[in-house]
């Protein structure tokens, strides 16, 4: 046997990889959280720019131009915004951010994050998982 060769055994191998595997069941959890209110993030930003586009665009604005109907503004579309008739109790009109059903966020218990002319934010459905204020809580 020669002297100064250096390796790592068997059983040392096993420890290390033992404890990456506890690290990482530890971490993915959080990391997962953290991805979703990103996207939740993406979503509220996209609703206050779609509604600086439409009180700009006064009564013309129909629906929301290429680059303000998604978030992200740019890429894949994790939620698709669309422009609701208004009446008198949402203030004359209502931005929905709803999350594209083929999408990361599709079973996310937020649900559709809406924002009305009056500046009232809410989630639909309601009372399916987390609050409104829990869903809006990072703006």
């Amino acid at each position: 046997m020669r002297r100064g060769t250096h390796a790592f055994t068997l059983l040392e191998m096993m420890i290390a990889l033992a404890a990456a595997a506890i690290v990482a069941a530890f971490a993915l959890p959080g990391w997962s959280g953290q991805i979703a209110r990103g996207h939740r993030i993406d979503a509220v930003t996209a609703l206050y720019r779609a509604a600086q586009y439409v009180d700009a665009q006064g009564a013309t604005a129909a629906s929301l131009p290429a680059g303000i109907d998604q978030a992200p503004p740019s890429g894949n579309a994790v939620y698709r915004l669309k422009l609701r008739e208004g009446d008198e109790s949402n203030g004359g009109y209502a931005i929905a951010a709803s999350p594209m059903q083929t999408g990361p966020m599709r079973d996310d218990p937020c649900g559709t994050f809406v924002l009305d002319a009056n500046g009232t934010r809410g989630n639909e459905p309601s009372g399916a998982g987390l609050s409104a204020r829990d869903c809006w809580r990072d703006r």
